[in-house]
């Protein structure tokens, strides 16, 4: 049997950490005397500890390393499990520092050339292109910001089944509806739609009309970018909103591997401002 102090020694973790990982049942004393209460550990504990300690490098939380020691399948299997799960969550934070960093080198490459940091806005094209009817086969529902992407395979498979069963022809890509200007307590006004040939029960009109066009390679995080773009040329070159902003999605992001396959286009309807609006908006 070890002491605590010896333990906690061998494994490298304080004393003060071991009564709390017992006090949360991740690891529990061999013994405890009765008499002073001193805490001893044996042996074959080691190897938990170091487990523990392998499991945390991994930046597993202290609750998911008890849910896998006291797993009543095979511990190995578990184990397999979640490590191939916490490899994905690395990778992908492995791809993001990577994203992250190379615009970071961009912004310091722009700015030792005197070029502002925000200077990657220039490179996003804009066309004003018109876009003719199209009839849509949607869902329309409030949607929070964290739902979005369950909302999005859930509403899709839901309108690609009733295309199949219908036996309907896709006439683009799926695309989403921005119908209200922002997030609202109870969600964002959001059209999930599939442009179609045939107009049968369920479909409606849509005449987006003349629009900025903006198609965008790569990841969804640099929407924001885009639409940015899209609003300052407006309003340099005298358009305003005229529809609901709207995204096609070019290629399935299920059917990627990585975020820089992704292509998305982007549209806002717009008109011409009239003199009176800009009047109004200048006041």
């Amino acid at each position: 049997m070890l002491s605590i102090g010896e333990f906690s020694n061998i494994c490298k973790v304080s004393a003060k950490t071991l009564r709390y990982y017992a006090e949360i049942g991740l690891i529990l004393p061999e013994a405890i005397n009765p008499e002073n209460g001193y805490r001893y550990y044996s042996i074959e504990q080691l190897e938990t500890m170091l487990l523990i300690n392998r499991l945390k490098s991994y930046n597993f939380s202290l609750e998911e390393i008890k849910i896998i020691l006291e797993s009543e399948e095979s511990q190995d299997e578990k184990l397999y499990l979640s490590l191939i799960r916490k490899k994905k969550e690395m990778e992908k934070q492995i791809q993001e520092f990577a994203k992250t960093l190379d615009q970071l080198n961009n912004d310091l490459s722009n700015l030792q050339q005197g070029k502002s940091i925000m200077s990657y806005l220039e490179s996003i094209e804009i066309q004003l292109v018109e876009v003719p009817t199209m009839y849509l086969l949607s869902i329309r529902k409030m949607v929070h910001e964290y739902e979005f992407a369950e909302e999005y395979g859930h509403c899709f498979s839901r309108l690609f089944r009733k295309v199949a069963d219908n036996k309907l022809t896709m006439l683009a890509p799926p695309m989403v509806l921005f119908h209200s200007a922002e997030f609202s307590q109870s969600g964002l006004d959001t059209e999930f739609a599939v442009p179609v040939k045939e107009y049968v029960t369920g479909t409606r009109d849509f005449y987006p009309g003349l629009c900025l066009k903006t198609v965008l390679y790569g990841a969804y995080s640099d929407l924001s970018s885009v639409y940015t773009k899209q609003f300052e040329w407006a309003e340099k070159e005298g358009y305003e909103s005229n529809n609901a902003l709207y995204e096609v999605y070019v290629t399935d992001p299920s059917e990627v591997s990585k975020e820089s396959e992704l292509i998305t286009e982007i549209y806002y309807p717009v008109k011409k401002r009239s003199s009176n609006s800009y009047t109004q908006k200048t006041r």
